[in-house]
């Protein structure tokens, strides 16, 4: 599998999730999808770029769109996070990194001089055709959903 590209169907997957379920894109054809991928639970990025789609949850829902976090976390992780932040979507756990090397968010970081592979904070837009539609990588948390919210209303 390669990374997706625009205005193409990207790959179909399935990847473990929270509420106990598995989330398969094909089963999800129909409906706008956003793929948000963030480095790590109860961050201060993390949790307010997953409090901005919450804040905004119902938008979306109004334009037919499902919403999922990714990360490495594992599922009782993500079940946690969830709660505590009142997220109405659900988060994928990525433990063996197939969706984060589909969609090519593993990047080389550095953190307080050291360097090591983790996720890069990219947001993706499949429409309800499973086509690849709008990337953002390297994403600054500011304003960034009601960018994705603007590109959504534009399907």
């Amino acid at each position: 599998m390669s990374a997706p590209e625009l205005n193409r169907p990207v790959d179909d997957f399935e990847a473990p999730a929270t509420g106990d379920q598995t989330i398969r894109l094909s089963d999800l054809k129909g409906r706008n999808v956003v793929v948000y991928f963030y480095p790590k639970d109860n961050t201060p990025g993390c949790t307010t770029e997953g409090q901005d789609f919450r804040d905004r949850h119902d938008q979306f829902e109004a334009l037919d769109t499902v919403i999922f976090g990714v990360s490495r976390d594992g599922l009782k992780a993500h079940e946690n996070f969830r709660e505590k932040q009142a997220f109405p979507f659900h988060l994928i756990s990525d433990k063996d990194e197939a969706l984060c090397q589909l969609f090519d968010v593993i990047k080389l970081k550095k953190l307080y001089g050291k360097e090591y592979m983790g996720i890069d904070r990219s947001t993706f837009l499949i429409d309800k055709d499973g086509v690849l539609r709008r990337e953002w990588r390297g994403v600054k948390v500011p304003d960034h959903v009601d960018e994705v919210l603007e590109a959504t209303r534009s399907l």
